[in-house]
C-alpha cells in the first residue's frame, strides 16, 4: 500500500491526462471512421468501435500493472524482455499468419497479435541497459557497433516478414544515439544519403545530352558529385591547408566516393529488392508515376477526404467520404483523413499539438532524471512516437510512401495501443523514482 501511494504521489499526472485524451480521441474517430448504423452503440463488441473499447480497457489494466513493477526490476529485465520479442519475432516467420503479404501477426480467433510491436519495448530497454552501464561510452567504436547490434537483429527479423514500415521506425534511435554523444556527421551522412537517394531515383529516367554524347541521370549526378568534391578538395588546400586536418580530408574523399558507390548500387536495390509494389509507391511519391485507381487509390482519396474538411470540417460523423466508405484503410492507417474530415484544418491542427505536447513532456520527463538509464528510455519514447506522427500523417496527405504505420492511439488495433501503452507507463512508471535513483 505504501508503494501505490508513492508511485500515486509522484506520478507525472499530466502525462497520464495526454493518453488519456489520445487514447479518447482515438476511440471516436475509430467510432466515425467504421460507423455502422445497424450498430449504433460505441460498445458494440462486434464493430471495430466496440472491439477497441475491450482494447482500451486492456491497455488501462497493463499500464497499471507496469506502476506496480519496481524500477529496479524494470531495469534488470531489460536484457530477458529483449530475448523474449526476438524470439517472438522468430517464432512469427514459423507460425505467424500472414496478412497483406506479412507473416507478422500470430492469430488467436478473431484477436491478431503483432510482436513487431512489442520489439520496440525490448529494443529500447536493452539499448537504455547497455548504454547506461558504467563505461560505456558513446564515443567508443566498441560502443557504436553493440548499439548497432542491439537494433540490427529485431530490424533483420523484421525485414523477413517483411514489414519495412516499422523497420523505418528504428530510424528514431538515430536521434536518441545523438543525443548520447553520437557524432553529428552521422546524421549528416544520413541525410545526404537521403537527398541522393532522391535526386538519383528523380533522375533515373533522366536523359542529358551534351553535343552528341548522350548520358543518363544517375550517371550525371555522379560526375556533378565527383567535380564538386574535386573543387572543393582544391579550394581547401589552396586557401584553407593550414587550418585544416588531414583526418577532414580523408572525410571528404570517403563521402564523395561513398557517394558514387550508393549511387552505382541504389538502382539495383531499387529494382532487385524492394517489392513491385513498394517502387511503384516510391514512385508515385516522387512524381514518376500514376496510379489514381491502383497503388495511389488510397493516397488520393485521403487527401480529398482531407482537403474536403475545409478549415473547421464537416462535423462528427458528417464525413461524407469516410462515412461512405471511400478511404480503405481508414480506421487504422488513414486514421487521419476521418480526422481532417470532420474536423478540419482545426480539428486537425488540436490533435497534432497534443501530439506535440506528449512528445515535448516526454523529453522534459527525460532530462529531468537521476538515471541514465531513464533518460535514454524516455528519449526513445518520444523519438518513437516522433516517427509515427511523421510518417502516419506524411501518408495521408501524400508527403511519405505508404507503409503501414499506424497513428498512436487513434489507428484501430490492440497490438499498437498495448506497445505504445507499455512504453509510455514504463517512463512513467521510471520517473516516480527520479529522486532515489541514480544508475
Amino acid at each position: 500500500m505504501a508503494r501505490q501511494r508513492f508511485v500515486f504521489r509522484n506520478l507525472d499526472w499530466f502525462t497520464l491526462v495526454l493518453y488519456i485524451a489520445l487514447m479518447l480521441m482515438g476511440w471516436f474517430n475509430i467510432y466515425s471512421a467504421s460507423y455502422n448504423p445497424e450498430f449504433p452503440s460505441i460498445f458494440d463488441n462486434s464493430q471495430e468501435y466496440g472491439k477497441q473499447f475491450v482494447w482500451i480497457i486492456t491497455a488501462l489494466i497493463l499500464g497499471s500493472a507496469v506502476l506496480l513493477l519496481d524500477g529496479d526490476f524494470i531495469r534488470r529485465s531489460a536484457p530477458a524482455v529483449y530475448i523474449v520479442t526476438v524470439l517472438l519475432l522468430v517464432l512469427v516467420l514459423i507460425f505467424g499468419k500472414e496478412v497483406n503479404g506479412a507473416k507478422a501477426w500470430f492469430r488467436f480467433g478473431s484477436i491478431g497479435i503483432q510482436p513487431s510491436e512489442f520489439a520496440k519495448i525490448g529494443a529500447t530497454l536493452m539499448l537504455s541497459y547497455y548504454l547506461s552501464q558504467t563505461n560505456v561510452k558513446i564515443a567508443d567504436a566498441r560502443t557504436k557497433i553493440t548499439s548497432v547490434g542491439i537494433l540490427l537483429l529485431p530490424i533483420l527479423l523484421i525485414l523477413l516478414q517483411p514489414d519495412t514500415g516499422t523497420v523505418l521506425v528504428f530510424v528514431a534511435y538515430v536521434l536518441v544515439l545523438y543525443r548520447e554523444g553520437l557524432s553529428g556527421n552521422i546524421l549528416l551522412l544520413g541525410l545526404l544519403a537521403a537527398t541522393i537517394s532522391v535526386f538519383s531515383l528523380l533522375l533515373s529516367a533522366t536523359t542529358f545530352r551534351f553535343f552528341d554524347f548522350e548520358i543518363g541521370g544517375q550517371y550525371f549526378l555522379m560526375i556533378l558529385i565527383a567535380v564538386t568534391a574535386t573543387i572543393i578538395f582544391f579550394a581547401i588546400k589552396r586557401f584553407v591547408l593550414p587550418r585544416f586536418r588531414k583526418r577532414n580530408y580523408t572525410l571528404l574523399i570517403a563521402t564523395a566516393l561513398g557517394s558514387l558507390i550508393f549511387i552505382g548500387t541504389l538502382d539495383q536495390i531499387f529494382e532487385n529488392v524492394l517489392e513491385p509494389h513498394q517502387k511503384i509507391r516510391i514512385n508515385i511519391l516522387l512524381g514518376l508515376a500514376e496510379d489514381p485507381q491502383g497503388a495511389g487509390y488510397n493516397v488520393k482519396q485521403s487527401q480529398t477526404a482531407i482537403g474536403s474538411g475545409g478549415f473547421s470540417g464537416k462535423g462528427y460523423l458528417d464525413g461524407t467520404l469516410t462515412k461512405f466508405k471511400y478511404v480503405p484503410m481508414q480506421s487504422t492507417d488513414f486514421i487521419f483523413c476521418t480526422i481532417g474530415e470532420e474536423w478540419g484544418f482545426i480539428g486537425s491542427s488540436v490533435v497534432i499539438v497534443v501530439f506535440i505536447s506528449l512528445m515535448l513532456r516526454l523529453i522534459f520527463i527525460a532530462e529531468r532524471q537521476r538515471s541514465k538509464f531513464t533518460r535514454i528510455y524516455g528519449y526513445s519514447v518520444a523519438c518513437i512516437l516522433f516517427l509515427h506522427l511523421l510518417i502516419n500523417i506524411g501518408m495521408a496527405i501524400g508527403l511519405a510512401p505508404v507503409i503501414g504505420i499506424p497513428l498512436p492511439f487513434f489507428s484501430y488495433g490492440g497490438s499498437s495501443l498495448w506497445g505504445f501503452t507499455i512504453l509510455l507507463f514504463i517512463l512513467l512508471k521510471l520517473d516516480t523514482e527520479r529522486l532515489v535513483v541514480l544508475r
